[in-house]
């Protein structure tokens, strides 16, 4: 993955009938907690400048042209196709899929993770947005449910793992971890113990890589970005939350097909 100030994306897939960007908070003209590119309608920030923010977005990728599918995002496992019956309709998931070749799919995100799923011969995109929650219920998996009846050769599918809150950053308690462990003991690679064993530090990213190898995909890309630790760069909620300096904005993250 290169670093731009704007947005993250993959030298690999430059060439690929498919669009992609991890937007930062870079490049929009947000004011205040809010900037710059905060993508989000619902945070309190101007509406004109938002909708502004989302446009720099779509002409960095070259997508203005196409119809961008956005959808109240949940913290669930809920994963929606989206064609022109629904585009329009107000839709509450956490992802979405779509066929349709004039339509692009975003998500917004302030620590948790966005991921990128589409195949090598650009028959589908997906674009899941994954928190804790999403992570727990396993998203993912859910996803896949219906990709696989749409590109069964798993081979032939990519994926991407965006910017999120990292393990150093991510300490939960106790009952978080017991939790996780009861749907799956195996996850316990996936905390370290801190504070005696009352605190653990969750590392969503590696569990999001597993649950994505356990569809065996293994054609994984990871942006391995800490959306706390980065002032300059990302939005985070838990870091505002911490700093007592909400509202905060949202990043966007944009997949769609090169036409």
């Amino acid at each position: 993955m290169e670093l731009k100030k704007k947005s993250f994306y993959s030298k690999n897939y430059s060439k690929s009938k498919i669009k992609f960007g991890f937007f930062t908070r870079f490049g929009g003209i947000s004011k205040n907690n809010y900037s710059s590119l905060n993508c989000s309608l619902s945070s309190g920030d101007n509406q004109k400048s938002v909708k502004e923010n989302i446009n720099i977005a779509l002409k960095k990728l070259h997508l203005e042209k196409s119809s961008l599918k956005t959808v109240k995002q949940i913290h669930s496992n809920k994963i929606l196709e989206i064609t022109n019956n629904n585009l329009n309709k107000k839709i509450e998931c956490d992802g979405m899929i779509t066929q349709d070749i004039n339509i692009s799919l975003a998500i917004l995100t302030a620590d948790c993770c966005p991921i990128f799923i589409f195949d090598i011969d650009s028959k589908f995109i997906a674009c899941l947005h994954a928190g804790w929650r999403g992570v727990y219920k396993n998203i993912v998996k859910n996803a896949f449910k219906k990709i696989n009846k749409i590109q069964p050769n798993n081979k032939k599918i990519r994926s991407i793992i965006g910017p999120c809150l990292g393990k150093k950053n991510f300490e939960v308690d106790k009952i978080f971890k017991i939790n996780f462990l009861k749907k799956n003991p195996l996850y316990n690679s996936f905390f370290e113990d801190i504070l005696g064993g009352n605190k653990s530090l969750f590392n969503m990213r590696a569990l999001i890589r597993q649950q994505l190898k356990d569809e065996n995909i293994n054609n994984i890309e990871d942006i391995k970005e800490d959306t706390y630790s980065n002032v300059q760069l990302f939005f985070s909620h838990r870091r505002s939350t911490h700093l007592k300096n909400l509202p905060t904005g949202r990043m966007i993250n944009i997949i769609g097909f090169r036409k």
